[in-house]
């Protein structure tokens, strides 16, 4: 029997069998075996029912996307099978429920490893309770594949102890009934199993809108108000169990209107103040986004990306939010977008969210996405000597003399300091309306210019705050890649195979996205032939920024079907535009 160090397993059936809880506890087993492990998963919006897939990929290496597909699949139900029967190659392993009493017979696949397993006939007949079926399963596969039982056996016991003995005694007799059939029934054929490692310290399992929320915490948020919204709302849950433990607030709002409308007042009075949703709630926010522009507010707002337009695909992929996050208000509204590549980087870059919305008094743009929000990693835990955090620049009352306070003075850099509520001699009225120096209503067209230019210049120059774009790749390439978000996983892989290939490729991966980068896409765009930008959305919403921002023209690469980007896919694309 062999040992794959790159071991991809997914995990299909219905909604409400257990599909997704099953993944994470045998993510949980792996990462406590010392793996490297990266998910990615799929419901339907359906409160129950309709196609769930949960799937992991396992390496003793680092792992950056979810890979091509998949050497071992698992099929709960024959809906499952059927989704998945085109992928099952050569050299797949083919789990299914199978044995009658709920289970089903699939044809004869060439090349591919079938292993029949009664889960549904043992949950229902040999343990009494057909809930248990899924766990029946995971004790299949970790028998099969050699990921730790012990390991899997504690996960499930803290998993379950808060409902009570019982319940935690019927799933591990679950996952024994799982091992027990496949030792006993069923002869190994195949040649897979994972790495036995050793168990690493200090790492922690984590998905990326918990990532999210631990890094506001870092990052020193005090106020949270959001309304619920799939795919985001993992980021309230979590915050919800942590902000109020370090005394902080948080509020379900009526709306998205009013989550938002909470920040504002919160960060108005001093707090570091967050809000999360997905795209239809960030567009009923437009018009206050529109108010912390003109106010010059700080405050941060998590856009955890879904497919669109209108409710669109509530739990699928997509990058296609990023028009509306840049340029979604009435007016000309200044604003900062960021985007996360990674559950690691959704901690740092909430962080970086902060630190810049309190610098230059401007609402900042956290872009995520369904796959990225739900995908968990083992990731190395926080290192809380690094965390450098920014505060906002607050008036001195001792500075004022006879001058009236002045909130929005005009200053070297376009930043004013800010008052608090309270602060002697620094009241001032924050208000959607265009205003002078000292925040008094002020329509002139002079005024409006200077106030216009101040709410732009001040970020004029954020790229040079934030460290410079990662590049990869060859220093003189015949194509270069520009990629953002949750994609650029997929073209390091198709980049590192590419060149491994002969071909001359780079790839540029910035975290700010608007205002467009331009130093650093310009100096990449000096070392390619020709720049091509992968993304999900129809339009190539990136592309378009780019070549509006600095007129270089670009090849656009969209898929918008809803589920991410392989590294296969973008391989292929390489070679075919060279």
């Amino acid at each position: 029997m062999s040992t794959k160090d790159d071991l991809t397993i997914r995990i299909g059936g219905e909604g409400g069998e257990g599909i997704i809880s099953s993944g994470d506890i045998l993510t949980q087993a792996a990462t406590r075996s010392g793996l490297n492990v990266l998910t990615f998963k799929t419901f339907p919006a359906e409160i129950k029912g309709g196609y769930a897939m949960y799937q992991l990929r396992l390496s003793g290496e680092k792992i950056i996307s979810t890979g091509d597909g998949f050497n071992v699949f698992v099929a709960f139900n024959e809906e499952a099978y059927k989704v998945n029967k085109s992928k099952l190659t050569e050299g797949t392993v083919f789990l299914y429920d199978g044995g009658g009493a709920g289970g089903f017979e699939p044809e004869e696949l060439p090349g591919v490893t079938s292993y029949a397993i009664p889960m549904s006939k043992i949950a229902k007949e040999d343990l009494g309770t057909y809930r248990s079926k899924n766990m029946v399963a995971l004790g299949a596969i970790a028998h099969l594949f050699s990921i730790s039982f012990k390991n899997l056996e504690e996960i499930v016991t803290s998993k379950f102890k808060r409902k009570g003995d019982e319940v935690v005694e019927i799933n591990i007799k679950a996952l024994q009934a799982g091992k027990s059939y496949v030792e006993k029934e069923l002869k190994k054929t195949d040649t897979l199993k994972v790495a036995s490692l050793e168990e690493k310290e200090d790492i922690i399992v984590i998905d990326g809108n918990a990532a999210i929320g631990l890094g506001a915490l870092l990052a020193g948020c005090d106020f949270f108000s959001c309304y619920p919204i799939t795919p985001a709302t993992e980021v309230a849950n979590w915050l919800s169990n942590f902000l109020p433990k370090v005394k902080g607030t948080l509020i379900q709002a009526e709306d998205e209107i009013a989550s938002l409308g909470n920040v504002l007042g919160a960060a108005y009075a001093g707090a570091k103040a967050m809000t999360a949703t997905s795209g239809p709630g960030l567009s009923l926010m437009s018009e206050l986004l529109g108010m912390a522009c003109m106010a010059e507010i700080p405050c941060v707002i998590v856009n955890v990306q879904r497919g669109g337009p209108s409710t669109g695909l509530p739990t699928k992929h997509e990058q296609s939010d990023l028009f509306l996050a840049a340029h979604g208000s009435h007016g000309d509204a200044s604003r900062i977008v960021l985007s996360c590549d990674n559950v690691e980087d959704c901690i740092s870059l909430t962080i970086e969210a902060f630190n810049l919305a309190e610098k230059y008094q401007t609402p900042v743009i956290l872009l995520s996405d369904g796959s990225l929000g739900m995908r968990k990693e083992g990731i190395k835990r926080p290192d809380l000597s690094k965390v450098k955090t920014v505060e906002r620049l607050k008036h001195d009352s001792s500075s004022n003399g006879d001058e009236p306070f002045m909130r929005y003075k005009i200053t070297d850099n376009w930043i004013s300091p800010m008052s608090i509520p309270g602060m002697e001699g620094a009241a001032y009225v924050a208000t959607g309306i265009e205003h002078g120096e000292t925040g008094a209503p002020k329509y002139t067209p002079d005024n409006h210019e200077l106030m216009g230019k101040k709410r732009f210049e001040k970020i004029k120059n954020v790229e040079d705050d934030l460290p410079e774009s990662k590049r990869i790749g060859d220093e003189q390439a015949d194509i270069g890649l520009i990629a953002w978000g949750s994609t650029q996983g997929d073209v390091t892989e198709a980049v590192n195979r590419a060149r491994a290939e002969g071909l001359k490729v780079a790839a540029l991966f910035p975290k700010l996205v608007y205002p467009v980068p331009i130093k650093a896409i310009e100096k990449f765009n000096k070392t390619v032939k020709k720049i091509m930008v992968p993304e999900i959305n129809y339009q190539g919403q990136f592309a378009d920024l780019i070549q509006a921002a600095t007129g270089i023209p670009v090849i656009k690469y969209n898929i918008y079907g809803g589920f991410p980007f392989t590294p296969k896919e973008i391989h292929n694309k390489i070679k075919e535009t060279i």
